[in-house]
């Protein structure tokens, strides 16, 4: 049934099959440059930079600086960086993650809608923590409960969906039998073939 939900060419597949070498450019440097800068400003500042306030405050505004580069290049970014590449809506994420459950996935090229999902979470979640962060430098929140309970739900909301985020990461590329942590390196992955899909579907 999750099957026929999945449009033509999105047919939900058990494994990709590996029946080429060819690769295909998929993330450009921004994409890259984005990424792990957001990945390593998150990962210092939930751990040893969590209490080095004067540090914490610096790297969060670099995170919200890469941030905003990174939504300028949703709208005019090379095809895959683009939000209306993997911003999907509801009924072909719900028939995407049916299909994940039953280990019948289609494999994609860009972000997967789950991903796509995740990524925007992330983004959001980040933006929303460096906002407050710096509303409690300001005097007029200086010191106020309510806001550093606010900023710590959202860094621990972070740190549990990153974790999410690795762990699927690791799930898909043994399913696919392709290393998704080093594409977001080389920026390339193996190319389109059979039911891979490599489009950016109406959002619906």
């Amino acid at each position: 049934m999750t099957e026929h939900m999945l449009d033509d060419g999105e047919r939900a597949i058990a494994r990709s099959p590996i029946g080429t070498s060819k690769r295909t450019k998929v993330w450009d440097p921004i994409v890259r440059l984005f990424h792990w800068t957001l990945v390593t400003g998150i990962v210092a500042n939930l751990t040893f930079l969590r209490e080095v306030k004067s540090v914490h405050r610096y790297v969060g505004y670099v995170i919200v600086a890469a941030i905003a580069v990174r939504l300028i290049w949703g709208f005019i970014g090379s095809r895959h960086a683009r939000f209306t590449d993997f911003v999907t809506g509801p009924r072909r994420l719900v028939s995407y993650m049916a299909a994940m459950f039953q280990r019948r996935e289609p494999r994609y090229i860009g972000h997967n809608p789950a991903g796509g999902l995740m990524m925007i979470a992330l983004v959001m979640l980040s933006l929303f923590c460096g906002v407050t962060g710096w509303m409690m430098g300001l005097d007029a929140f200086w010191g106020a409960p309510w806001l550093e309970a606010t900023h710590e739900v959202a860094a621990n909301t972070i740190m549990a969906l990153a974790i999410l985020h690795v762990l699927a990461a690791l799930v898909e590329s043994w399913r696919h039998r392709e290393n998704l942590i080093l594409s977001m390196v080389t920026g390339s992955k193996r190319a389109a073939i059979g039911t891979d899909v490599d489009h950016a579907p109406p959002t619906r």
